[in-house]
């Protein structure tokens, strides 16, 4: 996610906005969560993985909205 931005510019973000830092790390997580758990490294149960993926979905929504909020300011 924002791979079209250079890191410099996501840590001068992640700096000025605590909220976006957060989310920015917790869609890490979750990324990482739903990995482990589709390649069978995770043991979760299909709803917990479905919880997890639609949570991952809603962050990285989040983190977009505030993103491009952010550019227009």
């Amino acid at each position: 996610m924002f791979e079209a931005q250079s890191q410099t510019e996501l840590e001068e973000i992640m700096k000025g906005n605590v909220e976006f830092r957060q989310l920015y790390y917790r869609h890490k997580e979750l990324d990482q969560k739903v990995l482990n758990a589709e390649l069978g490294v995770l043991p979760v149960d299909e709803t917990t993985l479905s919880q997890m993926k639609r949570e991952k979905l809603a962050a990285k929504d989040r983190l977009t909205q505030m993103y491009d909020h952010m550019q227009k300011h």
